[in-house]
């Protein structure tokens, strides 16, 4: 590991790979297999499952848990204690009232694309995928796949307006157009589906 920092309370597992630059702090998990790429920042108390594959320049925040096998691309943001789940049908027991273990269930995951944002103790419900630069709100519970550059909101999430890569809601303009304030770029929407003009 080039020019990683750990903090000396973490538990970074040997068989993880973690790309240079990267930070991970005090009391977080990496799990073996997992890899995550260059500087990213891993925060306070935060969970990466075995196998999980993070993209470079993501920031985990302060106990955010990013079970097994979720696939986050370069640029993610994931929120204070938000929750990335991997359990369809979540049980403790089998129906004979046997604990369950890694040979009763089949894990499934969450994918989060390029440059999208989870709020803080936002929950993606596996298998659903968040789409490039999408924003989901704070608390809000994503059950179903969100598109590019969408925001959502509440429980379960549904879309209320479309964000541009600054992470601010854009301004209509008219006619399918949509331009982000800050920045001043401008996108089309056609069909439920946003695309950079």
């Amino acid at each position: 590991m080039t020019d990683v920092t750990v903090a000396p309370t973490a538990d970074v597992d040997s068989r993880a790979e973690i790309g240079p630059g990267t930070r991970i702090w005090h009391l977080a998990q990496i799990r073996e297999g997992a890899v995550l790429g260059g500087n990213c920042t891993i925060g306070r108390g935060a969970y990466v499952g075995p196998g999980v594959t993070i993209g470079d320049n993501v920031k985990l925040q302060n106990h955010a848990l990013v079970y097994e096998p979720a696939r986050l691309a370069d640029g993610v943001f994931i929120g204070p204690a938000a929750v990335l789940t991997n359990d369809e049908y979540p049980r403790s027991v089998t129906p004979d009232g046997r604990l369950k273990d890694g040979h009763d269930w089949t894990a499934v995951g969450v994918t989060i694309g390029e440059g999208a944002a989870i709020g803080a103790r936002a929950v993606c419900v596996a298998p659903v995928t968040v789409g490039r630069w999408a924003l989901v709100a704070a608390g809000a519970v994503v059950t179903k796949d969100v598109p590019d550059f969408a925001l959502v909101v509440g429980v379960p999430a549904r879309r209320i307006g479309w964000v541009g890569k600054a992470g601010k809601p854009l301004t209509p303009k008219g006619d399918g157009g949509w331009v982000c304030p800050e920045t001043g770029a401008s996108y089309t929407e056609a069909g439920g589906v946003l695309t950079e003009a």
